[in-house]
């Protein structure tokens, strides 16, 4: 079975103020750990999908992987997504991981791997732990969901590689937030596997040094 694996480095970093994915962890930069984690797939290829700016700076970094390829980053996610799928090497499976998520774990990957070859679509999520209020504009609350219906949507998510690249060809120039609301939007169904709360995103430079007390707890 042939798995490509898509690391999405195309974002701005505005609200970290520099560049995250160059911040290190333990000696190690927040887009480094996140490629390392999926290097025991052995996937075909692993596609970094990074900005004009970021490319420059992790073409060197990443040598030592032959497999690996940088595409150029779009104006969105769905863009820089697309723009990576188009360079797949024709996959059987594509995983998408946004390269904001360091301390994804094999265990994690492989389990939601095993969901998607079974089902076609599954992506990494954990249970919501607090309650969630819909509101409209003015800040009035209109609904309180049942809080054993949701869940917060991490990375990876992984699809039948033909399927994922044809909803990005069919909903080009739309504005999808993730891969798999795309799959929604076209009725095909998408799964949940069950991750870790671990699995952060970085956003701040208080992540930065959570994510190191995560790691050091282990």
């Amino acid at each position: 079975m042939k798995i490509s694996v898509i690391i999405t480095a195309g974002g701005s970093s505005v609200r970290y103020g520099k560049d995250k994915l160059l911040e290190t962890i333990n000696g190690k930069t927040v887009i480094e750990c996140s490629v390392n984690a999926f290097l025991p797939l052995d996937p075909q290829e692993i596609i970094i999908s990074a900005s004009e700016k970021l490319e420059k700076e992790i073409s060197d970094k990443f040598k030592h992987i032959k497999n690996l390829k940088i595409t150029r980053g779009g104006k969105t996610r769905q863009d820089s997504v697309f723009n990576a799928l188009k360079a797949c090497t024709n996959p059987d499976f594509v995983c998408i991981h946004d390269a904001a998520r360091p301390l994804i774990k094999i265990d994690n990957i492989k389990s939601c791997l095993e969901k998607a070859i079974e089902k076609g679509a599954a992506i990494t999520a954990v249970k919501a732990t607090d309650t969630i209020k819909k509101v409209d504009k003015n800040g009035k609350i209109i609904e309180t969901p049942d809080r054993d219906t949701l869940w917060c949507v991490q990375t990876p998510q992984i699809f039948e590689y033909k399927t994922i690249l044809a909803a990005h060809e069919r909903l080009f120039g739309k504005s999808f937030s993730d891969d798999a609301g795309m799959l929604e939007f076209l009725g095909f169904p998408v799964y949940i596997d069950e991750g870790d709360y671990s699995n952060i995103k970085i956003t701040t430079p208080k992540d930065i040094l959570l994510a190191e007390l995560l790691i050091n707890s282990k």
